[in-house]
């Protein structure tokens, strides 16, 4: 490894994929005074993202930067990641006492299990935020949260690494990491979806802006449902109190409706996942929305019938009319 910083309780930096999330968490370690001693980036992209965010860092090969690191930065896609800890391991690349961290959301820390023969301290630190791979992203990291899964007599090690950023720490074991990440894949990705189809369908309704009408719309919701959340005096009811709309009211005649114009959209549009989509969650906010009491069995048995009064089944992409067929497992969907 190379000689300990100048500073006490600094480490050597080594980054393994100058990635949007390796380069920008490498320029906060390096501003939180860890020197950074090396970068491997491969495409054109990330070597461009190397000289801005960790300018005057050499490029070099994985297994150099791990033999010149104290802390490695493992920060590669989820798929990767396991063969290229073996791989590491197989060239005998790791050292004893060295940190050795990923930031994938799918793994805690038994992906690193072939390291840890070698003494290796293993951790997994997982930025629950987004990233662009620019400067832009270091002032985002300022309050963030990240997942910190290690074995407890490391973990405040993790843990001291996040705040170091400027982060928040949040412990997640070993065996929620599966469900930890796939909420906020939901959450995150599937919002995103939601906000592209919501675009489409009002795009096909003759909004010459989409994303200027709906920003106001969706961020007072999103906030709403955030706050509802984290608020004490909405705990027992959650998120799901900032509901509004149709089905926060029992207004199955408008859902119905609602879906009466996705369908035709769809049908002329080929966007058939609006309508299906729609319809699940229709479905699940009549269900929390009942289970919070926020609206009676009557208004609940309203929407969930009028979700299924409506004839969807026979759309395929690309299709250009509603074909309408029986379909015996409708009502199961």
């Amino acid at each position: 490894m190379t000689e300990p910083s100048r500073r006490p309780g600094r480490l050597g930096v080594g980054v393994v994929g100058a990635g949007r999330v390796g380069a920008v968490l490498g320029n906060a370690l390096r501003a939180a005074g860890h020197p950074v001693v090396a970068v491997s980036a491969i495409s054109h992209a990330s070597r461009e993202r190397a000289e801005l965010l960790l300018p005057g860092v050499p490029v070099v090969e994985v297994p150099e930067v791990v033999r010149r690191a104290e802390l490695v930065l493992l920060a590669v896609p989820d798929d990767v990641l396991p063969g290229l800890v073996q791989g590491l391991s197989d060239l005998g690349a790791w050292q004893p006492g060295q940190i050795v961290a990923h930031t994938s959301g799918r793994f805690g820390t038994d992906v690193l299990a072939p390291a840890r023969p070698a003494g290796v301290i293993p951790l997994a630190l997982h930025p629950a935020m987004t990233f662009t791979g620019t400067s832009l992203d270091l002032a985002r990291l300022v309050g963030a949260s990240f997942a910190v899964t290690a074995p407890a007599p490391v973990l405040p090690i993790g843990q001291a690494l996040v705040v170091e950023v400027g982060a928040e720490p949040v412990v997640v074991d070993e065996a929620d990491r599966g469900l930890y990440h796939a909420a906020l894949a939901h959450g995150a990705n599937h919002l995103v979806v939601l906000v592209a189809q919501a675009a489409q369908a009002l795009a096909a309704a003759g909004v010459d802006d989409p994303g200027r009408l709906l920003t106001p719309l969706l961020e007072a919701a999103l906030d709403g449902a955030l706050r509802a959340e984290t608020t004490v005096a909405e705990r027992g009811v959650g998120a799901i109190g900032a509901l509004t709309g149709p089905v926060r009211r029992g207004d199955a005649g408008t859902v119905r409706e609602h879906q009466v114009a996705l369908t035709a959209f769809a049908a002329a549009t080929g966007a058939v996942d609006v309508v299906a989509d729609y319809r699940a969650l229709a479905r699940s906010a009549a269900g929390r929305a009942l289970a919070a009491g926020l609206i009676s069995d009557a208004a609940a048995t309203g929407v969930l019938d009028a979700i299924h009064d409506t004839p969807v089944a026979g759309i395929e992409p690309g299709a250009g009319s509603l074909q309408q067929e029986d379909d015996p497992q409708e009502d199961e969907e």
